[in-house]
């Protein structure tokens, strides 16, 4: 590779780094071969944090491990990169960086006098969120030409990009992952079908679903399998409408109820390049890993229910009207009535609706069942 020139090879390692194990482990060969360094390191930071936090990544003789340990040791020292006032895209030579400050002497002996580095040339980037990163060459013996110096000049507005879309892609991981945590807890999970009801992708938790109810499943080339044969028919005479037509009415069905299964059935208006084209609906499933004798009892320790109200509680909040619930407990509609005003004094309900929002936002959506 020809030194002084950002050619493709080297560009494509930049740009392709953020989603290499290590980060940018090609890049860091590349530039150390091409600049003829023994050691190439880059290091990024937030703003405001200290840089013993910092992501270090190296490419060299030595090991990663034992460098890292090194960084690690003398953390505090490290932030002699954040009080060097760098100017971002400037490269600075050995003579500007070292020796340091008297406070961090320690980390200069132990890093770049034992490691025999008489040599280097260094340049900052911060991406538009403030993270600073620092790109580092560093030699034992011999100069870097003016040629290396005009490479890392190039480098800077590749590295800044590249660092911009890696910070963009950590921040989406990170908000995918709390809100990934907070469906789950809640029990919440989704799946894409298409038109025929064929299973095209589906999330952890659906995955779950499939496998470990007696209601949904996979079945024969990605089908959606669904227990008992009524529920099937309601559910992919669904599909199929909110597949032809992206207009239609979202559905909702009841899969289960002990413990408790159910479905939200919606056209996917949402495609992007990412989504496979032939997913045409979404399928929310909302479930509940505890049985309605455990519910009750949670929902008694939690509002002072009785049993008998704990399970009219439970099925309201479940999506049955007052008659519904007192069918299926056995009780009369009057009855149902009475208890359900006992219900909402305990609550604090101001009604049906209040009700399922209380028990429904409670502590107990976030109990888990494993």
């Amino acid at each position: 590779m020809k030194s002084g020139t950002a050619n493709e090879e080297l560009i494509a390692a930049i740009l392709n780094g953020a989603f290499e194990t290590p980060l940018w482990s090609t890049f860091l060969t590349q530039l150390r071969a091409t600049t003829n360094a023994d050691f190439c390191t880059l290091i990024f930071s937030a703003p405001g944090r200290p840089l013993g936090e910092a992501v270090h990544l190296f490419a060299g003789e030595e090991s990663i491990e034992n460098v890292d340990f090194v960084y690690h040791k003398y953390h505090a020292s490290l932030d002699f990169l954040g009080d060097l006032e760098m100017q971002e895209g400037r490269v600075y030579g050995f003579d500007e960086l070292y020796p340091p400050k008297p406070q961090y002497s320690a980390f200069y002996n132990e890093i770049v006098v034992a490691a025999g580095i008489t040599e280097c040339l260094m340049a900052k980037v911060v991406e538009p969120s403030g993270i600073g990163a620092w790109l580092c060459v560093s030699r034992r013996t011999g100069t870097f030409t003016p040629r290396d110096e005009m490479l890392m000049k190039q480098i800077v507005p590749l590295l800044r990009g590249a660092l911009r879309g890696y910070v963009a892609l950590e921040q989406q991981r990170f908000t995918a992952t709390i809100t990934g945590d907070a469906m789950r807890r809640l029990h919440f999970a989704w799946m894409t079908l298409d038109g025929q009801g064929r299973i095209i992708d589906h999330d952890i938790e659906a995955g779950r679903v499939l496998t470990l109810s007696n209601v949904l499943a996979k079945g024969v080339n990605g089908m959606l399998a669904i227990r008992p044969n009524p529920l099937k028919s309601d559910i992919l005479a669904g599909i199929r409408d909110i597949s032809q037509n992206p207009q239609a009415r979202a559905r909702a069905f009841t899969l289960n109820r002990d413990p408790w299964l159910d479905m939200l059935l919606l056209p996917m208006t949402a495609n992007r390049l990412s989504a496979n084209p032939k997913a045409t609906v979404i399928a929310y499933i909302h479930g509940d890993s505890w049985h309605a004798t455990d519910r009750c009892e949670q929902l008694s320790q939690l509002f002072g229910l009785s049993r008998s109200e704990a399970k009219l509680a439970l099925a309201v909040s479940r999506g049955m009207t007052i008659a519904q619930a007192a069918e299926s407990l056995g009780i009369k509609i009057e009855t149902a009535r009475k208890c359900s005003k006992i219900i909402y004094a305990k609550t604090g309900a101001g009604g049906m609706p209040d009700l399922v929002r209380i028990v429904m936002r409670s502590v107990l959506a976030l109990a888990h069942k494993d």
